[in-house]
């Protein structure tokens, strides 16, 4: 439960910190062209209000709803979610949206997304001027990896250390390195000490998506980090720093090999044969009901030597910016399997995202996912969908090639359309992260 409601006040501070950022971009430039902005919101209003406050002589109030799906700002004469018939039906006034020309409200309308983005490039800038840019370069780890069911149906076997996909270098394992695999005709690995070339399916990506298991994970040795007070691995002796190597006479040269093991002996006394200080000893260690000693294990970048690189504070601005445009990129990039019947399936709502933050709170994780998240939301506020700024950018870049504007009521049933369709969607995503937590 602490873990649960950690990750939902990491989300809930994130979407706010993006809501706000995204709307005040919109805010700003309505203000700056001297359009009216009737409501600033955090979160929706339907029906009251947790907080709203006007100041004396302006035109706006400022609020917190107690939906909270997102927010919104409301702009005089605009055809939006606040579906304001009654404003449209007067005359246009010269402080309203559809009063002004149509490059300052194709600005006003782009805004959002601009400031979405550059949200994104000053976190990734901080984050690297605060953190550097740590990771665990894909040569640096011996035993190679440990790859998925479907990974090893396209051919991939658990220990291959992998070097190229088709003429690109792989250096370090996270979604481009999928991308680049997915995308490649052939592989190349490091198996047994020798490179072995791989013929990499079309639909590798489906395969993986349709399995729900991932593509692969670093290959470990079994190496305790800390064992627990009053855990059987301690009361066999074990201590932090140990090497397991065997179970039962069985070498366990992985975690997996060693976590296999120990399911397999549930409940049982075993001999676990261990290095320390480079010599081998054997232990008897009980094992619970559950497959476990009572230890944590070493993580993959306690074993392997990890790169660090230092951004100073100028530095940091072209490498946070060049790292957001990364991060699009591999998005759009994915989006396409969204098309898929596997990746539909796939998709999630407010439970899926709060399950990629961390369930201790840990400021890096914390900045690194919202700008992610922030990348997320420019891209996809932008889709040519009515409901969303695209579809308003689409119907202006409509009115500036032609001439014309689209006709109001026209405007009005797009709107719907689109609310309807978002509002599905919304249910959709949400929906699979129940059936996932309840089926699955």
């Amino acid at each position: 439960m602490e873990a649960f409601l950690m990750r939902a006040l990491q989300l809930i501070l994130s979407l706010s910190i993006l809501v706000v950022i995204h709307e005040f971009g919109h805010y700003i430039f309505a203000r700056m062209f001297k359009i009216r902005v009737e409501k600033f919101y955090l979160f929706f209003d339907a029906g009251f209000a947790l907080f709203r406050y006007k100041p004396r002589n302006s035109h706006t109030e400022y609020g917190i709803g107690w939906l909270p799906l997102g927010g919104y700002v409301k702009i005089a004469g605009m055809i939006d979610e606040s579906m304001d018939r009654e404003q449209m039906k007067q005359p246009p006034q010269p402080w309203e949206f559809r009063s002004k020309p149509s490059w300052q409200r194709l600005l006003v309308m782009i805004a959002g997304v601009v400031f979405n983005l550059l949200l994104a490039f000053f976190i990734y800038s901080m984050v690297l001027f605060s953190w550097g840019d740590s990771y665990l370069p894909l040569k640096n780890v011996s035993q190679g990896m440990e790859f998925s069911q479907a990974a090893q149906r396209a051919g991939f076997r658990d220990g291959d250390i992998l070097l190229t996909a088709d003429d690109k270098v792989l250096d370090r394992f996270g979604v481009r390195t999928l991308l680049d695999i997915a995308d490649a005709e052939k592989v190349t690995v490091l198996r047994d000490g020798k490179q072995t070339v791989l013929d990499i399916p079309d639909d590798l990506m489906q395969q993986l998506l349709k399995d729900k298991e991932g593509f692969a994970a670093y290959r470990v040795p079994p190496v305790i980090y800390e064992t627990l007070e009053g855990g059987n691995a301690a009361k066999g002796g074990l201590l932090a720093g140990d090497s397991l190597v065997g179970v039962n006479g069985v070498s366990t040269p992985s975690f997996i090999d060693f976590k296999t093991a120990l399911d397999s002996n549930k409940s049982k006394e075993i001999t676990v044969d261990y290095y320390r200080a480079g010599a081998l000893q054997t232990a008897a260690v009980q094992v619970d009901s559950a497959g476990a000693l009572g230890f944590y294990a070493k993580s993959a970048g306690q074993i392997y030597p990890i790169v660090t690189r230092e951004y100073s504070f100028f530095e940091s601005f072209p490498a946070g910016i060049k790292l957001g445009i990364e991060t699009l990129k591999d998005y759009v990039a994915q989006f396409k399997y969204v098309f898929t019947k596997e990746g539909a399936s796939s998709l999630g709502g407010f439970g899926a995202i709060g399950s990629l933050f961390p369930p201790t709170w840990h400021w890096q994780s914390f900045w690194m996912m919202t700008a992610f998240l922030s990348v997320i939301l420019a891209f996809m506020n932008i889709l040519p969908i009515p409901g969303l700024d695209g579809g308003h950018v689409l119907f202006l870049l409509v009115e500036m090639i032609s001439g014309r504007k689209p006709n109001e009521k026209f405007m009005e049933y797009a709107q719907i359309a689109g609310m309807i369709l978002l509002i599905g969607l919304v249910l959709y995503a949400n929906g699979m992260d129940i059936f996932r937590a309840i089926f699955q």
